[in-house]
């Protein structure tokens, strides 16, 4: 089988419910997993009752997304996988052009979709849109998608293009790069282990490109949602591991000091607007990283190489957090990137 769609489910059985029937519908020529990620709802039972066709692999644990994937598809055997919440919708023919796009260049170690919003359809989705990008201090954002301002998709983005990461809502990726690379970092558990991923697999000379051609619609926050402070502080604890593991030497203190300082301001927002919980995650967030500083800096030295972020394609080199905030521009075509 050249593509497996592996989806990683914890206790998501009325997601899959609602969307594996189309999964499979749209999906005639993929095999379809599901890996259920220690549920303790109703899921494995209805998945062997109602999809007996649908492999399922049962982790003994719960070890997030990250880990959950990386058990799972050393079980699976296929070219090219489809890591796919389980709270997305697919499209007729949602396959056939992103591995058309595979075989025109052997370079191309990752692709997603054009992910759009499940309740306003015509709107880009937050976790991924139109690809991924990051600018000069680590911070991701989306072409359709910036902090949490998501455009219309009026076709402004249906160009194949490259950039800097794929989402993990529903990536496309050869498995040979993903275990040449050791899958996800499982210290991230979950949040921005993708872009972790994205980041490595560049510094390898790999390509990552969307194919606006496949489309899929996305609820997000079907476990963890934006409301819950265990989400701000996964969030801002990755990125700066994210930073620190992937940075070139060059721009390390430099880019540390400012996120520390913007971390700061953005903790004192949160508690003013959402409540001590979300400003206690970062502080948790920023604790916890400097305690586990010496083993991800074990990890930094491992890595083959690290290439220049200027040199990089997905990468813009200005600070989406001052354009965001001071300079009003809230679309990615405000942005100056060619």
């Amino acid at each position: 089988m050249r593509t497996a769609i592996v989806i990683l489910n914890w206790n998501g059985c009325h997601l899959l419910e609602q969307f594996l029937p189309k999964v499979i519908q749209f999906s005639e020529d993929a095999k379809v997993v599901v890996a259920d990620n220690n549920s303790t709802d109703n899921s494995v039972k209805w998945l062997q009752e109602n999809f007996p066709q649908v492999q399922l692999i049962v982790n003994p644990t719960n070890n997030g997304y990250a880990g959950g994937y990386n058990e799972a598809l050393r079980q699976v055997d296929a070219e090219f996988y489809v890591l796919l919440n389980s709270d997305i919708e697919v499209t007729e023919n949602w396959i056939k052009p992103i591995e058309k796009l595979f075989d025109s260049d052997s370079q191309i170690a990752a692709i997603q979709p054009k992910i759009r919003a499940f309740k306003q359809r015509d709107r880009f989705e937050y976790a991924g849109a139109a690809g991924g990008y990051l600018d000069r201090m680590g911070y991701p954002f989306c072409r359709g998608r910036i902090f949490e301002e998501t455009e219309i998709d009026t076709g402004q983005y249906d160009d194949i293009r490259e950039v800097f990461w794929a989402s993990g809502a529903c990536m496309f990726i050869r498995s040979s790069v993903f275990h040449d690379c050791q899958g996800f970092d499982e210290s991230f558990f979950a949040h921005m282990e993708e872009i972790d991923l994205c980041w490595r697999m560049k510094n390898r000379g790999y390509k990552i490109l969307v194919q606006p051609e496949s489309v899929v619609f996305h609820i997000g926050g079907g476990t963890l949602s934006k409301s819950n402070w265990r989400k701000t502080y996964l969030n801002f604890r990755n990125n700066l591991e994210l930073i620190y593991k992937n940075i070139e030497d060059k721009y390390l203190i430099r880019s540390l000091l400012k996120r520390m300082l913007l971390d700061g301001v953005a903790a004192f927002k949160f508690l003013f607007t959402n409540g001590f919980s979300h400003f206690y995650a970062i502080l948790r967030a920023h604790l916890h990283f400097y305690r586990l500083l010496p083993s991800i800096r074990q990890k930094r030295r491992k890595l083959k190489k690290v290439e220049s972020i200027r040199n990089t394609s997905g990468v813009y080199m200005g600070s989406i957090v001052a354009d965001y905030f001071l300079r009003g521009k809230k679309k990615f075509s405000d942005l100056d990137i060619s």
